[in-house]
């Protein structure tokens, strides 16, 4: 199989940012990706940073049809559920996710990038992201305890030798900013039943709620996926960026769909205390598929 993107694995990485660009004017957005593809070079990727670059899928498609999964598409439309709940489409172009063990470095790069795609995209979307508390999330919860043992990692979120875009894998991209005050209100045993999951060890409950979280984001329902949550923000704002890999993107859209009350008729208990800002699809296609498309730009 081809080679998935290493940073997709670099889980002690401690400093994120998250640059999502649009297109300039009329351009059609072959040179964007081309030029991003040669950002995977050596050169670019220096002093212990990670780069992982994905693209809006009907881009990619364009840009390497023979490298593209079958029916990959953008988040093109919100996502209405229930009670007038709504996930909002905010489909950009490109994203390019750098981590590292220093703020910095990842700093450094971040505007090294910009820089050098300044010609061809302006950056839509910017965001910061940090651990808490080694492995929780900023609700005190620990995140990504239903993450499959690395071992079984690729199978899950990687697409298969001998279809198309192997080695690739779908990123799902929300940024979900929490409503602080209100969930503090809640006693602990609230915030469990809320997650379906004690707050402490992170043990599920029996009997949990249907409507709790577990529940509703159930992969033993929807498929397996992969997740490099992190939290963001500041003391003031702050929330959780979901950064998930799946191998289809159905396992993706049915899981937000059950979380928006469309499947089950119940909405995710925990919509009422966080919200997503955004949400996006890319495609981050296997390196080898990266470096043909680079050295192509070269002549």
């Amino acid at each position: 199989m081809k080679t998935f993107q290493a940073g997709i694995f670099a889980l002690g990485t401690s400093f994120h940012a998250y640059l999502e660009f649009d297109v300039l004017g009329k351009q059609d957005g072959l040179a964007l990706v081309r030029t991003i593809a040669s950002l995977r070079e050596p050169r670019t990727t220096v002093g212990g940073v990670n780069l992982v670059s994905g693209f809006r899928p009907e881009l990619w498609r364009k840009a390497s049809p023979a490298n593209a999964p079958v029916g990959g598409e953008g988040f093109n439309e919100n996502l209405v559920g229930l009670d007038g709940f709504v996930m909002p489409a905010t489909q950009h172009d490109a994203v390019l996710w750098i981590s590292g063990g220093s703020y910095d470095i990842v700093f450094d790069v971040a505007h090294q990038i910009i820089a050098a795609l300044g010609a061809l995209a302006s950056v839509a979307e910017e965001t910061t992201s940090w651990p808490y508390h080694h492995h929780r999330d900023l609700t005190g919860f620990i995140d990504g305890t239903e993450n499959p043992p690395l071992v079984d990692v690729p199978e899950v979120a990687f697409i298969p030798q001998g279809q198309p875009g192997e080695g690739g894998t779908i990123l799902l991209l929300q940024k979900w900013v929490h409503d602080a005050a209100k969930w503090k209100s809640l006693a602990v045993e609230d915030q469990e039943r809320v997650m379906g999951r004690t707050k402490s060890d992170s043990v599920e409950i029996e009997n949990k709620a249907q409507n709790s979280h577990v529940a509703s984001t159930d992969q033993d329902t929807f498929g397996e996926i992969f997740r490099r949550n992190m939290p963001y923000g500041t003391a003031t704002s702050h929330g959780t960026m979901f950064v998930g890999f799946s191998a289809e993107q159905q396992r993706l859209s049915r899981m937000l769909d059950s979380m928006a009350g469309l499947v089950n008729g119940v909405r995710d208990a925990l919509t009422n205390y966080t919200h997503p800002l955004t949400g996006a699809y890319y495609f981050v296609p296997a390196a080898e598929d990266l470096r043909d498309l680079a050295e192509h730009a070269q002549g």
